[in-house]
Protein backbone atom coordinates (compact mmCIF):
# COMPACT_ATOMS: atom_id res chain seq x y z
CA UNK A 1 0.00 0.00 0.00
CA UNK A 2 1.00 3.44 -1.37
CA UNK A 3 1.86 5.52 1.96
CA UNK A 4 0.31 8.75 1.85
CA UNK A 5 1.72 10.89 3.53
CA UNK A 6 4.22 12.10 1.18
CA UNK A 7 1.86 12.52 -1.46
CA UNK A 8 -0.55 14.36 1.05
CA UNK A 9 2.30 16.93 1.71
CA UNK A 10 3.06 17.71 -1.67
CA UNK A 11 -0.49 18.94 -1.94
CA UNK A 12 -1.02 20.68 0.81
CA UNK A 13 1.85 22.46 -0.36
CA UNK A 14 0.49 23.51 -4.01
CA UNK A 15 -3.15 24.16 -2.48
CA UNK A 16 -2.29 27.95 -2.29
CA UNK A 17 -0.88 28.10 -5.46
CA UNK A 18 -3.54 26.26 -7.13
CA UNK A 19 -5.93 28.73 -5.63
CA UNK A 20 -3.83 31.91 -6.53
CA UNK A 21 -3.68 30.53 -9.91
CA UNK A 22 -7.06 29.79 -10.47
CA UNK A 23 -6.59 26.31 -11.10
CA UNK A 24 -9.48 25.06 -9.01
CA UNK A 25 -12.63 23.88 -10.75
CA UNK A 26 -16.12 25.40 -9.87
CA UNK A 27 -17.12 22.19 -8.15
CA UNK A 28 -14.08 22.47 -5.55
CA UNK A 29 -14.75 25.73 -4.75
CA UNK A 30 -18.46 24.66 -4.37
CA UNK A 31 -17.78 22.53 -1.59
CA UNK A 32 -14.77 24.36 0.00
CA UNK A 33 -17.85 26.97 0.25
CA UNK A 34 -20.18 24.33 1.63
CA UNK A 35 -17.82 23.18 4.10
CA UNK A 36 -17.41 26.72 5.56
CA UNK A 37 -21.15 27.23 5.45
CA UNK A 38 -21.89 24.08 7.45
CA UNK A 39 -19.24 24.73 9.99
CA UNK A 40 -20.61 28.11 10.71
CA UNK A 41 -23.86 26.11 11.37
CA UNK A 42 -22.50 23.38 13.09
CA UNK A 43 -20.81 25.88 15.45
CA UNK A 44 -24.09 28.08 15.72
CA UNK A 45 -26.25 24.97 17.11
CA UNK A 46 -23.20 23.67 19.36
CA UNK A 47 -22.67 27.29 20.87
CA UNK A 48 -26.51 27.91 20.97
CA UNK A 49 -27.04 24.14 23.18
CA UNK A 50 -24.71 25.93 26.11
CA UNK A 51 -25.86 29.60 25.82
CA UNK A 52 -29.61 29.08 25.65
CA UNK A 53 -29.15 27.00 28.74
CA UNK A 54 -26.45 29.24 30.62
CA UNK A 55 -29.08 32.53 30.75
CA UNK A 56 -29.42 33.24 34.15
CA UNK A 57 -32.69 34.36 35.99
CA UNK A 58 -31.89 38.17 35.83
CA UNK A 59 -30.91 38.23 32.20
CA UNK A 60 -34.31 36.18 31.16
CA UNK A 61 -36.17 38.89 33.23
CA UNK A 62 -34.00 41.44 30.98
CA UNK A 63 -35.23 39.61 27.72
CA UNK A 64 -38.72 40.05 28.83
CA UNK A 65 -38.50 43.61 29.34
CA UNK A 66 -36.80 44.12 26.07
CA UNK A 67 -39.62 42.38 23.67
CA UNK A 68 -37.85 42.71 20.97
CA UNK A 69 -38.32 39.85 18.38
CA UNK A 70 -34.92 37.92 19.18
CA UNK A 71 -35.89 38.06 22.72
CA UNK A 72 -39.68 36.66 22.44
CA UNK A 73 -37.95 34.14 20.19
CA UNK A 74 -35.69 32.89 22.98
CA UNK A 75 -38.73 33.41 25.63
CA UNK A 76 -40.86 31.21 23.16
CA UNK A 77 -37.74 28.28 22.64
CA UNK A 78 -36.89 27.87 26.41
CA UNK A 79 -41.23 27.81 27.00
CA UNK A 80 -40.18 23.99 26.36
CA UNK A 81 -36.38 23.45 27.49
CA UNK A 82 -36.83 19.54 26.46
CA UNK A 83 -37.94 20.50 22.72
CA UNK A 84 -35.31 22.95 22.37
CA UNK A 85 -32.51 20.66 23.32
CA UNK A 86 -34.05 17.98 20.97
CA UNK A 87 -34.09 20.43 18.27
CA UNK A 88 -30.32 21.63 19.11
CA UNK A 89 -29.47 18.09 19.28
CA UNK A 90 -31.51 17.13 15.69
CA UNK A 91 -29.57 19.87 14.25
CA UNK A 92 -26.30 19.46 15.37
CA UNK A 93 -26.32 15.45 14.26
CA UNK A 94 -27.89 16.12 10.74
CA UNK A 95 -25.27 19.28 10.42
CA UNK A 96 -22.58 16.79 11.28
CA UNK A 97 -23.35 13.79 8.92
CA UNK A 98 -23.47 16.15 6.00
CA UNK A 99 -20.09 17.83 6.71
CA UNK A 100 -18.48 14.53 7.16
CA UNK A 101 -19.57 13.61 3.68
CA UNK A 102 -18.80 16.63 1.98
CA UNK A 103 -15.43 16.73 4.11
CA UNK A 104 -14.74 13.46 2.78
CA UNK A 105 -15.36 14.22 -0.69
CA UNK A 106 -13.59 17.54 -0.84
CA UNK A 107 -10.36 15.73 0.73
CA UNK A 108 -10.50 12.86 -1.66
CA UNK A 109 -10.54 15.45 -4.69
CA UNK A 110 -7.83 17.59 -3.40
CA UNK A 111 -5.82 15.21 -1.89
CA UNK A 112 -6.79 11.77 -3.17
CA UNK A 113 -7.19 10.81 0.07
CA UNK A 114 -9.66 8.21 -0.21
CA UNK A 115 -11.61 5.85 2.27
CA UNK A 116 -11.27 2.55 0.08
CA UNK A 117 -7.13 1.93 1.75
CA UNK A 118 -7.50 1.45 5.54
CA UNK A 119 -4.32 4.37 5.88
CA UNK A 120 -6.81 6.48 3.67
CA UNK A 121 -10.08 5.95 6.12
CA UNK A 122 -7.73 6.60 8.86
CA UNK A 123 -6.18 9.75 7.78
CA UNK A 124 -9.89 10.74 6.54
CA UNK A 125 -11.42 10.13 9.74
CA UNK A 126 -8.88 12.14 11.60
CA UNK A 127 -8.90 15.07 9.63
CA UNK A 128 -12.46 15.27 9.63
CA UNK A 129 -12.73 14.55 13.39
CA UNK A 130 -10.01 17.50 14.33
CA UNK A 131 -11.85 20.07 12.29
CA UNK A 132 -15.31 19.02 14.05
CA UNK A 133 -14.40 19.46 17.04
CA UNK A 134 -11.96 22.22 17.13
CA UNK A 135 -14.55 24.63 15.04
CA UNK A 136 -17.42 23.14 14.92
CA UNK A 137 -17.40 21.79 19.51
CA UNK A 138 -14.78 23.45 21.02
CA UNK A 139 -14.39 26.79 19.93
CA UNK A 140 -17.94 27.95 19.85
CA UNK A 141 -19.05 26.31 22.85
CA UNK A 142 -16.01 28.55 24.29
CA UNK A 143 -16.90 31.55 23.32
CA UNK A 144 -20.88 30.86 24.22
CA UNK A 145 -19.77 30.10 27.60
CA UNK A 146 -18.74 33.37 27.92
CA UNK A 147 -21.23 35.32 26.00
CA UNK A 148 -24.17 33.32 26.77
CA UNK A 149 -26.51 36.37 25.83
CA UNK A 150 -24.58 37.38 22.99
CA UNK A 151 -24.94 33.78 21.52
CA UNK A 152 -28.67 33.25 22.03
CA UNK A 153 -29.91 36.68 20.14
CA UNK A 154 -27.38 35.36 17.10
CA UNK A 155 -28.75 32.15 16.93
CA UNK A 156 -32.44 32.53 18.56
CA UNK A 157 -33.49 33.17 14.26
CA UNK A 158 -31.20 30.02 13.02
CA UNK A 159 -33.06 27.61 16.05
CA UNK A 160 -35.88 28.56 15.67
CA UNK A 161 -35.94 27.72 11.91
CA UNK A 162 -34.54 24.62 13.09
CA UNK A 163 -37.43 24.07 15.44
CA UNK A 164 -40.15 24.39 12.62
CA UNK A 165 -38.02 22.23 10.00
CA UNK A 166 -37.08 19.61 12.43
CA UNK A 167 -40.52 19.64 14.68
CA UNK A 168 -41.33 15.96 13.73
CA UNK A 169 -37.94 14.20 14.80
CA UNK A 170 -37.49 16.02 17.85
CA UNK A 171 -41.47 15.10 18.86
CA UNK A 172 -40.47 11.57 18.22
CA UNK A 173 -37.15 12.20 20.69
CA UNK A 174 -39.15 14.25 23.43
CA UNK A 175 -41.82 11.32 23.41
CA UNK A 176 -39.35 8.72 23.54
CA UNK A 177 -37.48 10.58 26.29
CA UNK A 178 -41.43 11.12 28.45
CA UNK A 179 -42.14 7.51 28.33
CA UNK A 180 -38.61 6.55 29.51
CA UNK A 181 -38.63 9.06 32.71
CA UNK A 182 -42.13 8.16 33.41
CA UNK A 183 -41.09 4.54 34.27
CA UNK A 184 -38.13 5.67 36.02
CA UNK A 185 -40.39 7.65 37.80
CA UNK A 186 -43.02 5.36 38.77
CA UNK A 187 -40.19 2.64 40.17
CA UNK A 188 -38.91 5.35 41.91
CA UNK A 189 -41.89 5.82 44.08
CA UNK A 190 -42.60 2.00 44.67
CA UNK A 191 -38.82 1.88 45.85
CA UNK A 192 -38.98 5.25 48.67
CA UNK A 193 -42.75 3.84 50.24
CA UNK A 194 -42.88 0.37 50.05
CA UNK A 195 -39.59 -1.37 49.33
CA UNK A 196 -37.91 1.06 51.88
CA UNK A 197 -40.81 0.00 53.95
CA UNK A 198 -40.39 -3.54 53.76
CA UNK A 199 -36.88 -3.00 54.17
CA UNK A 200 -36.78 -1.62 57.16
CA UNK A 201 -39.37 -4.15 58.70
CA UNK A 202 -36.76 -6.93 57.39
CA UNK A 203 -33.80 -5.41 59.02
CA UNK A 204 -35.93 -6.01 62.44
CA UNK A 205 -35.30 -9.37 64.34
CA UNK A 206 -38.69 -10.96 65.30
CA UNK A 207 -40.02 -10.59 68.69
CA UNK A 208 -37.43 -7.14 69.09
CA UNK A 209 -38.93 -3.96 69.86
CA UNK A 210 -37.86 -1.30 66.77
CA UNK A 211 -35.06 0.83 68.10
CA UNK A 212 -35.50 4.84 68.01
CA UNK A 213 -33.82 4.90 64.70
CA UNK A 214 -36.17 2.48 62.87
CA UNK A 215 -39.24 4.35 64.15
CA UNK A 216 -37.62 7.87 63.42
CA UNK A 217 -36.94 6.33 59.70
CA UNK A 218 -40.90 4.74 59.41
CA UNK A 219 -42.11 8.00 60.39
CA UNK A 220 -40.42 9.93 57.94
CA UNK A 221 -41.09 7.31 54.66
CA UNK A 222 -44.90 7.84 55.85
CA UNK A 223 -44.40 11.61 56.40
CA UNK A 224 -45.63 12.80 53.44
CA UNK A 225 -49.04 10.86 53.20
CA UNK A 226 -50.07 11.74 56.17
CA UNK A 227 -53.26 14.49 56.11
CA UNK A 228 -53.80 17.12 58.94
CA UNK A 229 -56.87 15.77 59.74
CA UNK A 230 -55.23 12.56 60.66
CA UNK A 231 -53.17 13.97 63.37
CA UNK A 232 -55.11 17.50 64.51
CA UNK A 233 -56.52 17.58 67.50
CA UNK A 234 -60.81 17.73 66.94
CA UNK A 235 -63.12 20.58 67.50
CA UNK A 236 -64.33 18.78 70.86
CA UNK A 237 -61.32 18.84 72.42
CA UNK A 238 -59.77 22.40 71.47
CA UNK A 239 -59.67 24.91 74.69
CA UNK A 240 -60.46 28.46 73.10
CA UNK A 241 -61.90 31.45 74.62
CA UNK A 242 -64.96 33.74 73.61
CA UNK A 243 -63.69 37.06 72.31
CA UNK A 244 -66.62 38.74 74.34
CA UNK A 245 -65.02 37.21 77.94
CA UNK A 246 -63.82 39.25 80.53
CA UNK A 247 -60.15 39.31 81.54
CA UNK A 248 -60.72 37.51 84.91
CA UNK A 249 -62.51 35.21 83.04
CA UNK A 250 -59.63 34.61 80.30
CA UNK A 251 -57.04 34.36 83.09
CA UNK A 252 -59.14 31.74 84.52
CA UNK A 253 -59.11 29.91 81.28
CA UNK A 254 -55.34 30.28 80.85
CA UNK A 255 -54.62 28.92 84.29
CA UNK A 256 -56.81 25.91 83.67
CA UNK A 257 -55.73 24.81 80.60
CA UNK A 258 -51.97 25.02 80.67
CA UNK A 259 -51.53 26.36 76.51
CA UNK A 260 -49.22 28.77 75.60
CA UNK A 261 -51.63 29.77 72.47
CA UNK A 262 -55.41 29.74 72.64
CA UNK A 263 -57.78 30.76 69.71
CA UNK A 264 -60.13 33.15 70.02
CA UNK A 265 -64.14 32.82 68.92
CA UNK A 266 -66.73 34.85 68.23
CA UNK A 267 -70.08 33.57 68.96
CA UNK A 268 -68.92 29.79 68.16
CA UNK A 269 -65.50 27.86 67.10
CA UNK A 270 -66.58 27.96 63.38
CA UNK A 271 -65.97 31.95 63.51
CA UNK A 272 -62.14 31.87 65.38
CA UNK A 273 -60.88 35.71 65.26
CA UNK A 274 -57.56 35.09 65.74
CA UNK A 275 -54.91 33.37 68.51
CA UNK A 276 -54.06 34.55 71.60
CA UNK A 277 -50.16 34.20 72.80
CA UNK A 278 -50.26 34.25 76.02
CA UNK A 279 -46.22 35.21 75.90
CA UNK A 280 -48.00 38.96 74.98
CA UNK A 281 -50.42 39.04 77.82
CA UNK A 282 -47.16 38.46 80.33
CA UNK A 283 -46.13 42.85 80.29
CA UNK A 284 -50.80 43.47 81.00
CA UNK A 285 -50.97 40.59 83.93
CA UNK A 286 -51.90 43.47 86.53
CA UNK A 287 -54.39 45.08 84.54
CA UNK A 288 -57.92 45.97 85.63
CA UNK A 289 -61.02 43.41 84.80
CA UNK A 290 -62.10 45.80 81.83
CA UNK A 291 -58.96 45.67 80.01
CA UNK A 292 -59.51 45.08 76.40
CA UNK A 293 -57.36 41.89 75.67
CA UNK A 294 -58.86 41.29 72.64
CA UNK A 295 -56.54 43.74 70.88
CA UNK A 296 -53.57 41.24 71.88
CA UNK A 297 -54.90 38.67 68.88
CA UNK A 298 -52.71 37.71 66.24
CA UNK A 299 -54.01 36.72 62.74
CA UNK A 300 -54.86 33.02 62.97
CA UNK A 301 -53.63 30.66 60.11
CA UNK A 302 -56.28 28.58 58.60
CA UNK A 303 -55.50 25.09 56.57
CA UNK A 304 -57.72 22.69 55.25
CA UNK A 305 -58.15 18.97 56.29
CA UNK A 306 -56.77 17.34 53.35
CA UNK A 307 -53.31 19.32 53.53
CA UNK A 308 -50.59 16.95 53.84
CA UNK A 309 -48.07 17.61 57.05
CA UNK A 310 -44.93 17.98 54.89
CA UNK A 311 -46.23 21.06 53.14
CA UNK A 312 -47.12 22.63 56.57
CA UNK A 313 -44.09 22.06 58.55
CA UNK A 314 -42.53 24.22 55.34
CA UNK A 315 -45.42 26.72 56.18
CA UNK A 316 -45.16 26.80 59.77
CA UNK A 317 -41.54 27.54 59.26
CA UNK A 318 -41.70 29.88 56.61
CA UNK A 319 -44.54 31.99 58.33
CA UNK A 320 -42.58 31.04 62.07
CA UNK A 321 -46.08 29.84 63.78
CA UNK A 322 -46.99 26.98 65.63
CA UNK A 323 -50.54 26.57 65.22
CA UNK A 324 -53.07 26.65 63.04
CA UNK A 325 -56.80 26.06 62.68
CA UNK A 326 -58.07 23.18 60.62
CA UNK A 327 -61.18 23.58 58.50
CA UNK A 328 -63.53 21.78 57.09
CA UNK A 329 -64.90 21.76 52.79
CA UNK A 330 -67.83 24.18 54.26
CA UNK A 331 -65.45 26.77 55.87
CA UNK A 332 -66.11 25.12 59.51
CA UNK A 333 -64.17 24.49 62.17
CA UNK A 334 -62.62 20.83 62.29
CA UNK A 335 -59.50 20.90 64.80
CA UNK A 336 -56.59 23.02 65.35
CA UNK A 337 -52.60 21.42 64.46
CA UNK A 338 -49.76 22.53 65.83
CA UNK A 339 -46.15 22.34 64.95
CA UNK A 340 -45.67 19.70 68.06
CA UNK A 341 -48.15 17.66 66.74
CA UNK A 342 -46.43 17.67 63.15
CA UNK A 343 -42.73 16.25 64.52
CA UNK A 344 -44.53 13.30 66.86
CA UNK A 345 -44.50 12.29 63.60
CA UNK A 346 -41.40 11.73 63.29
CA UNK A 347 -39.75 11.38 66.65
CA UNK A 348 -42.60 10.16 68.44
CA UNK A 349 -44.70 11.22 71.95
CA UNK A 350 -43.09 14.87 73.17
CA UNK A 351 -43.72 15.91 76.86
CA UNK A 352 -43.00 18.75 78.72
CA UNK A 353 -43.70 19.25 82.14
CA UNK A 354 -47.26 20.79 81.29
CA UNK A 355 -48.47 17.98 79.85
CA UNK A 356 -50.27 15.86 82.14
CA UNK A 357 -51.07 11.77 82.58
CA UNK A 358 -54.69 12.13 81.24
CA UNK A 359 -53.87 14.22 78.03
CA UNK A 360 -51.59 11.45 77.24
CA UNK A 361 -53.35 7.89 77.87
CA UNK A 362 -56.40 7.62 75.68
CA UNK A 363 -56.03 3.80 76.34
CA UNK A 364 -55.45 1.26 78.88
CA UNK A 365 -53.58 -2.15 78.31
CA UNK A 366 -55.47 -4.80 79.57
CA UNK A 367 -53.06 -7.51 78.63
CA UNK A 368 -50.87 -8.77 75.44
CA UNK A 369 -54.11 -9.04 73.29
CA UNK A 370 -56.25 -6.44 74.94
CA UNK A 371 -57.23 -2.90 75.09
CA UNK A 372 -59.52 -0.32 76.11
CA UNK A 373 -59.39 2.71 74.00
CA UNK A 374 -61.17 6.14 73.84
CA UNK A 375 -63.26 6.40 70.97
CA UNK A 376 -61.57 10.20 69.90
CA UNK A 377 -58.07 7.89 69.79
CA UNK A 378 -56.73 8.67 66.60
CA UNK A 379 -56.24 5.39 64.35
CA UNK A 380 -52.87 6.79 63.77
CA UNK A 381 -51.95 7.19 66.97
CA UNK A 382 -54.09 3.55 67.72
CA UNK A 383 -51.64 2.08 64.97
CA UNK A 384 -48.59 3.28 66.82
CA UNK A 385 -49.69 1.26 70.13
CA UNK A 386 -50.66 -1.84 68.63
CA UNK A 387 -47.37 -1.92 66.17
CA UNK A 388 -49.18 -2.02 62.59
CA UNK A 389 -48.99 0.00 59.24
CA UNK A 390 -52.25 2.13 59.50
CA UNK A 391 -52.79 1.67 56.04
CA UNK A 392 -54.33 -1.80 57.50
CA UNK A 393 -57.55 -0.14 57.39
CA UNK A 394 -57.28 1.83 54.33
CA UNK A 395 -60.05 -0.12 52.43
CA UNK A 396 -63.05 0.01 55.47
CA UNK A 397 -62.05 3.53 57.40
CA UNK A 398 -64.05 5.61 54.67
CA UNK A 399 -63.48 9.59 55.82
CA UNK A 400 -63.28 8.48 59.58
CA UNK A 401 -59.88 9.48 61.34
CA UNK A 402 -60.64 8.26 64.77
CA UNK A 403 -60.97 4.30 66.58
CA UNK A 404 -64.74 5.42 66.75
CA UNK A 405 -65.07 6.54 63.34
CA UNK A 406 -63.78 3.12 62.13
CA UNK A 407 -66.14 1.34 64.62
CA UNK A 408 -68.95 3.58 63.10
CA UNK A 409 -67.64 2.64 59.34
CA UNK A 410 -67.63 -0.93 60.07
CA UNK A 411 -71.23 -0.94 61.67
CA UNK A 412 -73.30 1.84 59.48
CA UNK A 413 -75.06 2.94 62.68
CA UNK A 414 -74.58 3.88 66.21
CA UNK A 415 -73.51 0.20 67.98
CA UNK A 416 -74.92 -0.69 70.63
CA UNK A 417 -73.24 -1.59 73.87
CA UNK A 418 -70.78 -4.95 73.76
CA UNK A 419 -71.33 -5.28 70.14
CA UNK A 420 -68.67 -7.26 67.73
CA UNK A 421 -66.77 -6.09 65.12
CA UNK A 422 -64.04 -8.13 63.53
CA UNK A 423 -61.36 -6.93 61.39
CA UNK A 424 -58.29 -9.25 59.80
CA UNK A 425 -56.78 -9.83 63.29
CA UNK A 426 -58.45 -7.12 65.35
CA UNK A 427 -62.36 -7.58 67.86
CA UNK A 428 -63.88 -4.26 68.21
CA UNK A 429 -66.42 -3.89 71.19
CA UNK A 430 -67.44 -0.86 72.47
CA UNK A 431 -68.13 -0.32 76.16
CA UNK A 432 -69.52 2.80 76.66
CA UNK A 433 -71.66 4.00 73.85
CA UNK A 434 -74.37 7.07 74.06
CA UNK A 435 -76.73 8.41 71.42
CA UNK A 436 -74.50 10.27 69.63
CA UNK A 437 -71.01 8.59 69.57
CA UNK A 438 -68.56 6.06 70.88
CA UNK A 439 -66.70 6.94 74.08
CA UNK A 440 -64.83 3.85 74.77
CA UNK A 441 -63.78 0.32 72.72
CA UNK A 442 -62.07 -2.58 73.49
CA UNK A 443 -60.22 -3.65 71.13
CA UNK A 444 -58.80 -7.65 71.04
CA UNK A 445 -55.70 -8.73 69.08
CA UNK A 446 -55.24 -12.28 68.17
CA UNK A 447 -52.55 -13.89 69.20
CA UNK A 448 -50.57 -14.28 65.77
CA UNK A 449 -50.63 -10.97 65.05
CA UNK A 450 -49.42 -9.93 68.75
CA UNK A 451 -46.66 -11.98 68.34
CA UNK A 452 -45.77 -10.78 64.42
CA UNK A 453 -45.39 -7.21 65.65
Amino acid sequence: MEDPGPHLYNLLLSFPASLYYGNLNIELLTGIVLVVILLILSAASSASELSFFSLTQSELDSLKKKESPKSRLIIILLENPKRLMATILVTNIVINISLVVVLSILLNSLFGISISTPGGAALDILIIAAIILLFGEIMPKIYAGRNSMRVSCLTARFIFMAHQVFYPLSSILVNSTNIVERKIAHKGHNITMDELSEALELSQSPGDEPDEERKILKGIIKFGDIAVREIMRPRVDVTAADDTSTFDELLNLINESGYSRIPIYKENLDTITGILYIKDLISHIHQNADFEWQMLQRPAFFVPENKRINDLLQEFQSKKIHLAIVVDEYGGTSGIITLEDILEEIVGEINDEFDSEVDQVLFNKVDDENYIFEGKTLLNDFCKVIGVDDRIFQDIKGESDTLAGLVLEMAGRIPETGERFEFDDFTFKPELVDKRSIKRIRVTIKPNKQESN
